[in-house]
């Protein structure tokens, strides 16, 4: 399969596998606008960000994207990124979920 796929899906479950679980840290934080994780030049609503799944998960840490071809960038090298703009996830989505079989 695609990475850009398998990396779509991956994004696309982890609202689904967060539910609403947030930190008060983490919800501050997600009130204020941050910079791009790939064009740390312009600024993302994280809320707005949030909602449409312009995000990625890596070391515990979700960055915001911007546009569109951020999310592809991001994925090509995330540890490129690793120092831009970031929150910590919840305990819950830190841990990777086990695999049955």
């Amino acid at each position: 399969m695609n990475k850009t796929i398998l990396l779509a899906l991956a994004i696309a479950a982890v609202p689904v596998l967060a539910g609403a679980q947030t930190t008060k840290k983490t919800a501050k934080k997600a009130d204020k606008p941050m910079h791009c994780a790939v064009m740390p030049s312009n600024k993302v609503n994280v809320a707005l960000a949030t909602k449409n799944h312009m995000y990625a998960d890596y070391n515990g840490r979700r960055y915001f994207f911007c546009c569109g071809g951020c999310p592809q960038s991001f994925a090509k090298n995330p540890a490129k990124y690793a120092k831009a703009d970031s929150i910590a996830l919840p305990k819950a989505l830190k841990k990777a979920p086990k695999k049955n079989g």
